[in-house]
């Protein structure tokens, strides 16, 4: 039987990037080919089966909500503060339980095979805490060219710092477990990465399909060559 994993879609950003596009808008309603990046990002999840799905709300998120009431998506506000992607995932742990959680930035767009499903299926709780999808650098679209990991042969990751390596593509299993040690509200998921790491139970994978940048204006355009490329 398939394993599946609770949801969180990280939607609470500022999308400074996107400049005057989010000066009214939080950056998931964007629209990229006709529909909002937090529609893609869901429509991933139910390709994949997962039905537990939480998104977490900052800025503008009246409006996210507003466009997400009564669809089948519990929310995670931070009224008061941003929490950063460690502190909004911790803050979520209430809605999405004590065990394995995927996570899927909202700003990107896929082709080619579901990324939540490669996750789940290469998932193994007795090696890994964490296990992140990426793609060969060099094959990214919208991307500086800069590498963020080096993959070893087993799978296992490390960060990158200055050598060739993978781009991370905003989709995760992480175990809630690494993020116990973390101190205050507001902290990123880049300490308890580097701990699983250190400890060897941090892994990768090679997305078997293409991706897209939609952080900034000029991604939308290429998101939608790609998507257009990809139905003919």
């Amino acid at each position: 039987m398939r394993q599946t994993f609770p949801l969180m879609l990280f939607a609470a950003g500022f999308g400074s990037r996107m400049g005057a596009l989010t000066a009214e808008q939080p950056k998931p309603l964007v629209q990229v080919a006709g529909k909002a990046l937090i529609d893609h990002a869901l429509d991933v999840a139910d390709a994949a089966g997962v039905q537990q799905r939480v998104v977490n709300l900052h800025y503008r998120g009246d409006q996210l909500a507003a466009h997400l009431a009564g669809r089948d998506v519990a929310l995670s506000w931070e009224r008061e503060q941003i929490l950063d992607t460690g502190g909004g995932l911790r803050a979520a742990l209430p809605l999405l339980g004590d065990g394995p959680v995927l996570t899927l930035n909202t700003d990107a767009v896929w082709t080619g095979e579901n990324p939540l499903s490669q996750l789940m299926a290469a998932w193994d709780g007795d090696q890994m805490d964490l296990l992140m999808l990426l793609l060969p650098a060099h094959k990214a679209r919208s991307a500086t060219g800069r590498s963020d990991f080096v993959m070893e042969d087993s799978g296992r990751i490390d960060w990158a710092k200055g050598r060739d390596g993978h781009l991370y593509l905003g989709a995760q299993i992480i175990h809630p477990r690494i993020l116990a040690d973390e101190a205050g509200a507001v902290f990123s998921l880049h300490t308890p990465w580097t701990r699983a790491m250190q400890a060897d139970r941090a892994f990768g994978v090679v997305h078997d399909g293409d991706w897209c940048d939609v952080g900034h204006p000029a991604g939308i355009a290429e998101a939608e060559a790609m998507l257009a490329a990809h139905v003919r």
